[in-house]
């Protein structure tokens, strides 16, 4: 058997190579006309961590989390009085598609938030190898080297001859399932789910209770994160883990992928979904979550700080239970982190605003914000729902169990997943159908 070790590590280490693949984006081979020239090769950041005694502003785009970056920039700035970190905010599909354009222009920002991409701009030289201040800071003792091997983009560092790194996290991810406590006693339900079986039992309940079980927005992505969260306890992780990573004769047709697509369409004719489920976006379902809308909803810990603030005491979290009691804890997450671009004039400044990023005050910030701080030991324990996804989040590490999202296995799945699990939530497509039109995204990609 494969020691877990060594698996902990290729997953971690694979999590960074899929991270270019969830949206169609053009190779990182030439640039837009009066664009800098392409350096070739990763470069790396100077070995020197000493800011310049001068007044300086660095450029932050980012795509999450708006109220948390804002309240890291303000921290910073308070105890870095000479930089000025100005943010910009672009939504999330805008900031991909434009992702390459913006990291390869004469005006990209000093810090980008690692997304989609990245990793093909890393082997071209436009954001930097940051392994350097990796050992100058101490980052191994700040954060969990695991959090950090996400984002190598598998390579080797230059500079030092360790594992290259390409952001610094600064929030970690997890999704489950929220249940409105209130409701979920209306319905006779008195604990979270230990198996699938049980939490099947339990949508039932809510159904005969008059009830909408589950809030789902497939408009966007919460179609994904159900069909995710039910393969992740009937496919093997590594299975799935060579199907995202693309290795040879991977597949996701297979029984357990057949299963958890049947799963959706079984669910969807019971009518445990929230009306018009494929019509409304993640947010908006989030939102009608917390009127009384559903018992349960399908979402991310990046809801946690909204749900957390208008439904009290009334929310809980849990992560999609397995087949079994006795399963592992598996959950799709990953990071909200930062790169430096090459092109920043200024890189001990932005390498001082990542290294505040590891500190206790900005881990309290994350935290407070509904993301789970890198270092969870250096911030004070969450309570409510936030500590029900610490709890989660805990388990699925423990248990290795944290995978990448399932876009990630090819640059156009995205749009095949979240057509393909709308046409499933409204029976308009059979469960192989959908599996082999995934299939064949992803042997169109790989087969290269």
């Amino acid at each position: 058997m494969m020691d877990r070790t060594h698996r902990a590590f290729r997953r971690v280490a694979a999590m960074a190579c899929a991270v270019a693949l969830v949206l169609p984006l053009t190779a990182c081979d030439a640039l837009t006309p009066g664009s800098a020239a392409v350096v070739p090769g990763p470069r790396s950041v100077p070995s020197s961590t000493a800011v310049p005694d001068e007044d300086i502003t660095l450029r932050l785009q980012f795509a999450d989390a708006p109220v948390m970056v804002d309240a890291l920039i303000a921290a910073f700035e308070k105890d870095h009085p000479s930089i000025r970190v100005e943010p910009h905010y672009k939504t999330f599909p805008d900031y991909v598609q434009n992702l390459k354009l913006t990291m390869t222009s004469d005006t990209a920002p000093d810090i980008a938030q690692y997304a989609v991409g990245m990793n093909d701009l890393a082997a071209d030289g436009q954001i930097l190898d940051l392994a350097p201040y990796r050992e100058a800071y101490g980052w191994d003792d700040a954060i969990p080297p695991v959090s950090l091997d996400q984002l190598t983009a598998g390579r080797r560092s230059e500079a030092t001859g360790g594992r290259a790194l390409f952001g610094v996290p600064a929030g970690l991810s997890i999704t489950g399932i929220y249940y409105n406590k209130k409701l979920a006693e209306r319905a006779g339900i008195g604990s979270p789910p230990r198996t699938l079986a049980e939490f099947e039992d339990q949508l039932a309940a809510a159904k005969e209770a008059g009830l909408t079980p589950l809030g789902v927005g497939a408009l966007d992505s919460g179609g994904i994160h159900l069909w995710a969260a039910l393969l992740n306890q009937t496919m093997p992780t590594d299975d799935y883990w060579d199907w995202v990573n693309g290795t040879k004769g991977a597949t996701i047709e297979t029984p357990a992928g057949i299963t958890a697509s049947e799963l959706v369409v079984e669910w969807g004719r019971k009518s445990y979904y929230n009306k018009s489920a494929n019509g409304t976006a993640q947010i908006d379902s989030t939102a009608r979550f917390t009127k009384g809308d559903s018992v349960f909803l399908i979402n991310g810990n990046w809801a946690a700080g909204q749900l957390a603030t208008t439904m009290g005491d009334n929310v809980g979290f849990f992560p999609m239970p397995g087949v079994q009691a006795s399963d592992p804890t598996v959950a799709s997450g990953f990071s909200v982190s930062y790169a430096v671009s090459s092109r920043s004039e200024h890189p001990e400044a932005a390498g001082a605003f990542l290294d505040f990023l590891t500190s206790p005050e900005a881990g309290q910030i994350i935290s407070d914000n509904g993301f789970l701080p890198p270092n969870p030991e250096a911030v004070a324990k969450p309570d409510g729902v936030l500590a029900d996804i610490a709890e989660g989040h805990r388990r699925a590490v423990a248990d290795d169990g944290i995978t990448t999202f399932p876009d990630f296995a090819a640059p156009a799945m995205l749009d095949r997943l979240r057509s393909g699990i709308q046409k499933l939530i409204a029976d308009r497509v059979k469960p192989a159908d959908y599996l082999d039109s995934l299939q064949d995204q992803w042997e169109e990609h790989h087969a290269r």
